[in-house]
């Protein structure tokens, strides 16, 4: 059993707009050990809606001082990654969610938004590297690592990555369809299982390795950190339609355990953590990540509306 000790909310772009690409939401937060006295948070914000109400994604980061995480010491002057080029799949939108240390360089991987006509949007896979220890990053190239294929013709997004000895596995979301909720397209999606030689081409099937909870159920962010000799998984999950506020259907967190990265058992109960009354977490909790620095372990997230308020942090306590 593993319990949740809430440190509280840590940046809130919505109240602060430092920038004019940066007016609201701090979404996947992905911890990252800058330095000895920093830990840089990555996030995606947007800036003000347009004349038709749209918005674009840019990807950007919170710095904290390590020795105390509520304190913010910078926020990022310009976005870390230029959008694309017309036409390409991160033209409108740009969300870091894993990054990895390859000897002297840092990998990004990131979801690329484009716009389309029937649905709103889709989403592929791209990969950016640091070689200044992740405080720039350059594009791998114009195209994603991956994208849709015949067994996956909708969407694939989210990706989170981990080296273990030589061999690379990726958790990334796999769409499933498309369907309308309250008059409006909304994907589905859950999470499956991707491998590697070397973190830039990869095999995978698309097959969901997480039985659902509910019907249509779509799963996001599959934070992993390792305990005792198991793997274990922390993940957001939501129904299919009636998802937004404080519906019944909105984001939870759940919870996985593995011996072999491949095969997982869902055991949610395992969990012990829940929105807080009346606070900026009181309807959803989505987009889990895990920082272990200095030997505690600790659960960055977002709440309410998908993160347009910023992200908190909570420390992971073992019973």
């Amino acid at each position: 059993m593993f319990r949740m000790h809430k440190i509280g909310k840590i940046f809130d772009p919505l109240a602060l707009k430092p920038h004019a690409w940066m007016q609201e939401y701090a979404q996947c937060p992905v911890p990252f050990e800058l330095d000895e006295h920093t830990i840089r948070v990555f996030i995606t914000s947007r800036g003000e809606r347009d004349t038709k109400g749209m918005q674009i994604s840019y990807p950007g980061y919170v710095d904290l001082n390590r020795h105390d995480l509520r304190q913010v010491v910078a926020v990022a002057a310009a976005p870390i990654l230029p959008l694309g080029a017309p036409g390409t799949f991160d033209e409108f939108g740009i969300t870091p969610s894993s990054l990895v240390r390859v000897g002297s360089e840092v990998y990004c991987y990131y979801t690329g938004w484009t716009r389309m006509s029937s649905i709103p949007y889709t989403m592929a896979i791209g990969l950016a590297i640091s070689r200044d220890g992740g405080r720039s990053f350059a594009k791998l190239g114009a195209g994603p690592i991956l994208a849709a294929t015949p067994n996956e013709p909708y969407l694939a997004s989210g990706p989170i990555v981990k080296r273990v000895g030589s061999d690379w596995h990726m958790w990334y979301l796999s769409g499933k369809g498309w369907q309308l909720d309250g008059g409006k397209q909304v994907p589905l999606y859950q999470i499956a299982h991707a491998t590697s030689a070397d973190g830039i081409c990869w095999q995978r099937d698309g097959v969901p390795i997480l039985a659902p909870r509910s019907a249509d159920e779509c799963q996001v962010s599959f934070a992993l950190f390792q305990d005792e000799g198991l793997w274990h998984a922390i993940f957001a999950h939501r129904h299919g339609s009636n998802f937004r506020g404080a519906a019944d259907g909105a984001y939870r967190l759940g919870f996985a355990r593995s011996t072999d990265l491949v095969h997982w058992e869902r055991t949610d109960n395992a969990l012990e953590i829940a929105p807080s009354v009346g606070e900026w977490d009181s309807e959803m909790m989505c987009y889990p990540q895990i920082g272990e620095f200095d030997g505690v372990r600790r659960l960055f997230y977002c709440g309410n509306h998908f993160g347009r308020e910023g992200f908190g942090i909570a420390e992971l306590i073992k019973q």
